[in-house]
């Protein structure tokens, strides 16, 4: 009973990080980092002061954090129960498994403890292997995406935030689309310097422009790399999309 709770909350651990990374990428975080901050906040460790600005300037990464650190919690619990049902069993893990004319030898008392734990690291081996191949990954996190933003979980955003400075400011880069009120606007009458945005460069199709002029016109697709307010920035692509 032990080695099937410690491998329902195995497969579950890694879901669940997967399932925070997709929710963390809806928010506008880029993959990889939404990753790692998954983890850090179902580990409970890595969560540095730099990147936490990220989360917890952010109402729905706020909420999605709190779950992460609640399942952990109760997850690294129930776990380490599981581990410690395993170990203390009278005989090894297989041998419940398999029928007992299939074991020729006796195994000594003290060899149980040691073949448990051979036991259960190489089912976390299979597990890790089979949750970090590219393939599988991808296609769980594209059906995960699609139920999240299905259910309207969380709020998707066109804006990926690249680097965290200070004092919540930063650069992010974020997409002109069909709404946005900038769209065929000149970077002068886009007021985004009045609301402490400037832009770097203008990303158009394969082209890049950088330091636009202030006569610049933004058109439908340009990807805006800016420096500013993050707040400020998220503020002006909610209205976008």
């Amino acid at each position: 009973m032990s080695i099937i709770l410690f491998l329902i909350v195995l497969v579950a651990s890694f879901v669940i990080v997967t399932i925070g990374a997709v929710a963390f990428q809806i928010t506008g975080l880029n993959f990889s980092l939404a990753k790692f901050q998954a983890l850090s906040c179902f580990s409970g460790t890595g969560f540095t002061t730099r990147e936490s600005e990220l989360i917890t300037s952010h109402p729905q990464r706020r909420r999605i954090a709190s779950v992460l650190i609640v399942l952990g919690n109760a997850g690294l619990v129930t776990m380490i129960a599981s581990v410690a049902s395993a170990l203390n069993a009278q005989e090894a893990i297989w041998a419940t498994i398999i029928s007992e004319s299939w074991l020729p030898l006796t195994i000594p008392p003290a060899a149980i403890p040691w073949i448990n734990a051979s036991f259960l690291i190489l089912i976390f081996y299979f597990v890790y292997r089979l949750f970090t191949n590219v393939k599988f990954l991808n296609k769980l996190t594209a059906v995960l995406r699609k139920r999240i933003v299905k259910r309207n979980m969380f709020n998707p955003v066109s804006i990926e935030e690249l680097v965290v400075i200070t004092g919540g400011y930063g650069v992010a880069r974020f997409e002109v689309t069909e709404k946005s009120r900038i769209l065929n606007k000149s970077l002068a009458d886009s007021d985004l310097r009045k609301n402490d945005i400037t832009v770097l460069a203008i990303i158009r199709q394969d082209k890049t422009i950088p330091n636009p002029s202030a006569g610049t016109t933004l058109l439908l697709g340009d990807e805006l790399v800016s420096f500013g307010n993050l707040e400020n920035i998220r503020n002006e692509t909610s209205e976008f999309t």
